[in-house]
């Protein structure tokens, strides 16, 4: 009897290993399951605050190049008010040029109709000039280019696009010389 008994001794040994294994199988298989669960919700956690660091990265690299370029306002700002303050006075600077050698002069046209502005060059240098004409009583002004030759005299009246009457005021502009006003006799 013994020798039957031994058969069921190594079965029963067989079968409460067997089932110890299936435990340990099965608690080993959840606790994968339980680190993959952990692992998947790492990953979601990772990717939420790495979506969140990178819209803070692109806040603040917007906000950098806002900040440059307003630095970039602000500094040529400070530049063109620099200039400013060490640029001449322009009355003064006009006071430092010499005077604009032309003589003028008013005649009555050889039409009748008004007086005509006789510009005469007195230098050996070409004169383009900048001519402004004010009515003051009519508040009309315009502006003209006049070129005159070295030693040349120029005639401008009503065939030019101005006719003069008395108390109209004229100017005669130069980059490189002293502006000139006059009023017509």
């Amino acid at each position: 009897m013994e020798d039957a008994q031994k058969p069921k001794q190594v079965a029963k040994k067989w079968l409460l290993l067997s089932l110890i294994a299936n435990v340990l199988l099965l608690i080993l298989a959840g606790g994968a399951i339980l680190f993959a669960f952990m692992l998947s919700y790492n990953l979601q956690d990772a990717k939420i605050r790495l979506a969140r660091e990178t819209q803070d990265k692109q806040r603040m690299e917007a906000y950098l190049a806002e900040s440059r370029a307003r630095a970039a306002e602000v500094e040529r700002e400070i530049r063109r008010m620099s200039q400013a303050l060490n640029a001449k006075d322009p009355a003064q600077s006009a006071l430092d040029k010499p005077d604009l050698p032309v003589v003028v002069s008013f005649r009555k046209s050889w039409l009748g109709i008004g007086l005509v502005a006789v510009i005469e060059n007195t230098s050996a240098h070409y004169l383009v000039l900048v001519m402004t004409a004010r009515n003051p009583t009519l508040s009309t002004v315009k502006r003209f280019n006049v070129e005159v030759a070295p030693g040349d005299d120029l005639a401008f009246g009503h065939n030019d696009g101005w006719k003069f009457t008395s108390g109209d005021e004229l100017g005669l502009h130069h980059d490189n010389y002293k502006p000139i006003k006059l009023v017509v006799p």
